[in-house]
């Protein structure tokens, strides 16, 4: 097997956070229910953009975010995902290169426009999620570029891209250019109710190609149809050759070769906004399995990463995680 150019490569939604602040009556006349999280079209997000203040704009969407994590560690990233020849698109790739990730896949013309969020932040801290999906779901074989697949240790799947046939379907083409080549294929499953929809394609595509399972308890459960953890969580391992599962405040389990690893939380002095929390605790795990470390010292490296994103509002790293991890005696 010949060496990896990317630590990780991840396919996913390629999708632009705007991120603002505006008062409730900026809600209320939008019809956005605070701290709620919803679908619009494209007029309803134009006219969003159009009519709140200033904002931030980052490429964002779940596994972009994991993959800007494990650059901030210090590992060799890339992400595969469609974006249309325009505006957003051109933030989407500038954002995401200026994080240190590869982006190579081709702005796409003549179709829907780039996918993004605008999240709207209260004076409380609460944040309002619109989010336009725009042509990031539209994702299929031709975005998969087999060299950026091939090239890395790990190639990591974002579950939300489930939805569509057609991104199901470059799935499984990524997942067989990735066995071909001997690297492994990491899947998230991104949300209990996207497990609710597509159970069955999950089970077989995991127990046909997954390698590495990433899970929250709620998506577990979804997922085998179980109030309890430990059934859920034995049936993953017995599914899979790795399960990451995390827990929230109970830390995280994982689970390989029959042995579970229980890993605490990294405690934090006040939780701020939980967005993003999966994402990164999926980059520093990454980021400890590719390098070399012992699952053990790989949950701890999830777990402080999830600690610092859940102390400042956004998904993205404030606080060089490298640096950080060898603060606490974590890497070299």
């Amino acid at each position: 097997m010949s060496a990896a150019r990317f630590a990780v490569t991840a396919i996913g939604n390629a999708i632009v956070d705007i991120i603002g602040r505006c008062d409730e009556d900026f809600l209320a006349r939008h019809g956005a229910a605070k701290g709620s999280m919803r679908l619009v079209d494209a007029e309803t997000v134009q006219r969003l953009y159009s009519e709140m203040g200033p904002a931030i704009e980052i490429s964002g969407g779940s596994a972009a975010n994991t993959m800007v994590g494990l650059a901030s560690f210090g590992g060799k990233a890339a992400f595969i995902g469609k974006v249309a020849d325009d505006e957003f698109g051109r933030i989407f790739r500038h954002d995401i290169g200026a994080a240190g990730v590869a982006f190579e896949t081709a702005a796409v013309s003549g179709k829907a426009p780039t996918s993004r969020s605008l999240i709207l932040v209260t004076p409380d801290g609460e944040r309002t999620m619109n989010t336009f999906l725009g042509i990031s779901t539209d994702l299929d074989q031709a975005e998969v570029d087999a060299a950026t697949v091939t090239g890395a240790g790990v190639i990591y799947l974002e579950g939300y891209l489930f939805d569509q046939p057609h991104a199901m379907a470059a799935f499984r083409h990524a997942a067989a250019l990735a066995n071909n080549a001997g690297r492994a294929v990491a899947l998230t499953l991104s949300d209990g109710f996207c497990v609710d929809r597509h159970r069955n394609a999950f089970l077989d595509f995991i127990r046909s190609d997954v390698d590495i399972l990433f899970a929250n308890e709620a998506e577990i459960a979804s997922l085998y149809e179980t109030a309890n953890f430990d059934e859920a969580a034995n049936r993953a391992a017995a599914d899979t050759k790795l399960a990451v599962l995390t827990r929230s405040a109970k830390g995280s389990l994982i689970l390989a070769d029959g042995v579970r690893h229980e890993i605490p939380v990294e405690p934090v002095v006040e939780v701020v906004d939980t967005t993003g929390a999966g994402d990164l605790y999926a980059a520093g795990f990454l980021y400890g399995l590719t390098s070399g470390a012992d699952l053990a010292t790989a949950g701890r490296l999830g777990s402080l990463a999830a600690a610092e994103i859940i102390s400042h509002v956004g998904a993205r790293p404030q606080t060089n995680l490298g640096e950080l991890a060898r603060s606490r005696g974590l890497i070299a």
